[in-house]
């Protein structure tokens, strides 16, 4: 039991260590080395085949490479940045009810059975007679009532970097963002798939578009590690069964 004791404790302690980081000072940031983002920037992307050029583009002023006025300067391969726009705000109710009864009533008598019924009668104790043998009834009933409401309303941007190309074209888009205010830190991550043609020519998405969409909006500091239970309670409300 003492060793089983001791295991506990040490996951205890080691679960609490990430805590451990902010006791009398700011929380800190997660570092931008090493990060998803940072090796979609450092290494190079595929060769991405090009259209040949037509004899008018090169003789135009107005041409569609990046670099000119009206280029097309949409997030199109590993490492580009785009603006993911957050906007929830969606409402659900769901009401249901549900009503059933049921009754049923059986008699059974076998007063006139070639005499039997009366002979037995007079055998019987006063007021126990066979001419009702058998009598039945029943009643059952069921009422339910249900009801959902759901409000969510969440409105964010985040500048997002594409992690990678994948074979089919979709870009897959990987975002981080932290803001620090005293002693509390808020964390936004969102994560997922885009087609290139739904990114609009201001380079923006909405979170709507992305495919397999992660959004994640929380934080961590004093104030969040208040409002969280104790590991300890945490543990003890996983294992105890009642």
């Amino acid at each position: 039991m003492r060793p089983f004791l001791m295991s506990l404790a040490l996951l205890t302690v080691l679960i609490g260590c990430d805590r451990l980081d902010h006791i009398g000072k700011e929380p800190t940031f997660t570092p931008t080395q090493g990060t998803d983002e940072f090796h979609a920037m450092m290494n190079q992307p595929l060769p991405i085949a090009l259209e040949p050029r037509r004899d008018v583009d090169t003789a135009s002023l107005w041409s569609r490479s990046r670099g000119s006025l009206l280029g097309d300067r949409r997030a199109m391969q590993q490492g580009d940045i785009l603006t993911v726009v957050i906007e929830i705000d969606e409402k659900a109710e769901i009401s249901n009810s549900t009503n059933r009864s049921r009754s049923g009533s059986e008699s059974l008598g076998i007063s006139d059975f070639f005499g039997i019924p009366e002979r037995i009668n007079q055998a019987l104790p006063d007021g126990a007679s066979l001419d009702s043998a058998v009598s039945t009834s029943s009643s059952s009933s069921s009422g339910g009532d249900g009801s959902v409401s759901r409000k969510e309303k969440l409105t964010l941007r985040i500048a997002a970097t594409i992690k990678g190309v994948l074979p089919n074209g979709v870009l897959q888009i990987v975002g981080r963002q932290e803001v620090r205010v005293n002693f509390e830190l808020r964390e936004l991550l969102v994560s997922g798939y885009v087609r290139p043609e739904d990114i609009s020519r201001q380079n923006e998405i909405t979170y709507d578009k992305i495919a397999a969409a992660r959004i994640s909006y929380g934080g961590r500091g004093q104030i969040t590690d208040v409002q969280q239970p104790r590991y300890g309670q945490q543990i003890a409300d996983i294992v105890l069964p009642f």
